[in-house]
């Protein structure tokens, strides 16, 4: 038995090629560079990892804080009670042997940072209603206020009177007064900056936080799928049943009239 040579039929490619031919209905529809084939949205960007904006936030609070705790170190310096010491011979004497300079001290320091935290978190807040602000803004407050609580203590100790007490003592001599240096004798102070801060912030974030608005229930539907069509709506039109022509209706069905035709229907 002979098989005849008959050329192999032609690929589907080579078949749309030809001209006149049909398309090919599983073809897949051509993709032109940088745009979306024909029929189909544009793919949405790319979305930005929030990481580097939340770097960016909480590094710039920290950094207001570490500014504000310059601020800090000169007032507790300049308000800070002093210690008064006399010289007495070869010692060293108290003016004031009852007094509570050092524990007016550590209360200055402590209403200094009190109102330092206040005063970051309000504007930590105001300056970040409107994105929501989150956790950078908490971390920041955290780690810059102590950050600022510390600098303050380092520098307004170094601000303040010299804490070098034989020294100041040779230097004004016998019967001579100086003030001693000014330190934390309670070292929990410097908490008290941070902690001010997060109770603000989530007091603030509590009242006037940004608000994000809640889903609809899953059952829901969009007002007006369902009932009469609001004043105005044209009224839509009521689909054909399947298998109807709209404008002849049901064809009637055959009226046999011939006579006996009922009477044999009904045995």
């Amino acid at each position: 038995m002979t098989v005849p040579n008959t050329p192999p039929e032609p690929a589907r490619a080579d078949a749309a090629a030809e001209p006149g031919a049909a398309p090919d209905p599983f073809a897949p529809p051509p993709v032109s560079d940088g745009e979306p084939p024909a029929g189909l949205p544009a793919a949405p960007p790319a979305a930005q990892h929030p990481l580097p904006a939340e770097l960016r936030i909480g590094s710039g609070v920290v950094l207001a804080c570490l500014l504000l705790g310059l601020v800090m170190a000169g007032l507790w310096a300049w308000l800070a009670p002093k210690v008064p010491l006399v010289v007495d011979g070869d010692r060293i004497l108290y003016v004031d042997p009852e007094g509570e300079q050092r524990a007016g001290a550590d209360a200055v320091f402590v209403l200094i940072g009190l109102g330092a935290g206040i005063l970051t978190a309000l504007g930590a807040f105001l300056l970040t209603r409107k994105r929501g602000g989150g956790i950078s803004v908490a971390l920041g407050l955290a780690i810059g206020g102590l950050l600022g609580s510390i600098g303050a203590w380092k520098l307004g100790r170094w601000l303040g009177p010299s804490d070098n007490l034989i020294a100041e003592a040779r230097r004004v001599g016998n019967g001579g007064h100086f003030d001693a240096g000014i330190d934390l004798g309670a070292l929990g102070a410097l908490l008290v900056w941070p902690m001010a801060a997060m109770v603000v912030l989530l007091a603030l974030s509590a009242a006037f936080g940004k608000r994000e608005e809640d889903p609809p229930p899953y059952w829901g539907v969009p007002a007006g799928t369902y009932g009469p069509p609001a004043e105005g709506a044209p009224a839509a039109e009521a689909a054909p049943a399947p298998g109807l022509d709209p404008a002849t209706g049901p064809a009637p069905a055959p009226v046999d009239v011939r006579p006996g035709a009922e009477e044999q229907g009904k045995g």
